[in-house]
């Protein structure tokens, strides 16, 4: 029986492989932020506030990919919790900026050990140069896809 070239071969596809790593990356993600009290995208939306202050909601959305309606519903929850604060009224146009409180820089930060700890294990078998070009050629592929790179 002859092979069918044009069906994708899972031992040897590359999509199959980064969504298999994918999986094993959350999963892994999951079992440290659980504990905390988290779920990938709250670590998320408190990671990018960190590191971009001021995002509003599409922002934060697109950021930890999730839908605005999402993000707004968690923007909410942190809030209440007391991990974010927003302007109540926008300054620019509608656009809500986000910041952290300190509250939820404290908790970012046990959450962002954690989750580097599970990167550190993750990428343990790779040399420094291997890293650097698994993160180059991911760039590429990413690029490769984004709409008007054909």
């Amino acid at each position: 029986m002859s092979q069918d070239v044009t069906r994708v071969n899972l031992d040897t596809s590359l999509g199959y492989l980064l969504k298999e790593a994918a999986s094993a990356l959350r999963t892994a993600m999951e079992g440290v932020l659980r504990p905390l009290g988290m779920s990938i995208t709250h670590y998320a939306c408190l990671e990018l506030l960190a590191q971009r202050p001021g995002l509003s909601n599409s922002e934060l959305a697109r950021g930890a990919f999730v839908s605005r309606q999402s993000m707004n519903v968690l923007l909410q929850a942190l809030e209440r919790e007391g991990l974010v604060s927003r302007a109540t009224e926008a300054s620019v146009g509608r656009i809500l900026p986000t910041e952290l409180t300190a509250h939820g820089r404290q908790q970012l930060e046990a959450a962002s050990a954690a989750v580097k700890a599970v990167e550190d294990t993750m990428r343990s078998g790779l040399s420094d140069d291997e890293q650097k070009q698994l993160q180059g050629m991911l760039r590429t592929c990413v690029a490769s896809l984004q709409p008007g790179s054909q």
